[in-house]
């Protein structure tokens, strides 16, 4: 498939057009946003967060949402619709992402601000790390 890949390829181009790019695994990312909230970065990470003018997340929807985690991605994307790119990476289906955020409210207001504006990648296929190991196989024998 190569979503990660297709997501850093263009990260790349952004930094090669001079433009500040962050990725972060999603669930790494929102366990930074709650120690932070924990140790009194909060603010300064969130006000960071809006200097990156593509913000890149892996992995949406490895797991649902707990309540901070809802809100704290909330604030991010509401801080950054209409201002800043994000791309989001996910095997899961748009169309169950309302499921993984939980809460049906904030579920809404997230979706809002990422599927307005946005364009959509499907990627059809098998993982691109297991197609190159099938190549290594075969260059192994």
């Amino acid at each position: 498939m190569g979503k990660s890949y297709l997501s850093c390829a263009l990260g790349h181009k952004a930094c090669l057009e001079g433009q500040k790019v962050l990725y972060v695994r999603l669930p790494r990312f929102l366990a930074e946003l709650g120690i932070s909230r924990g140790d009194g970065r909060y603010l300064k990470l969130m006000k960071s967060l809006l200097k990156v003018d593509l913000l890149i997340l892996d992995d949406w929807g490895l797991s649902k949402l707990n309540e901070d985690q809802r809100k704290d991605f909330l604030e991010v994307m509401e801080d950054r619709y209409e201002l800043r790119s994000t791309i989001i990476t996910s095997q899961i289906p748009v169309a169950k992402w309302h499921d993984i955020i939980g809460d049906s409210t904030i579920a809404d207001a997230i979706l809002d601000r990422l599927i307005h504006n946005s364009y959509r990648i499907e990627l059809d296929g098998e993982s691109m790390r297991k197609n190159k190991a099938k190549e290594d196989k075969k260059k192994a024998e």
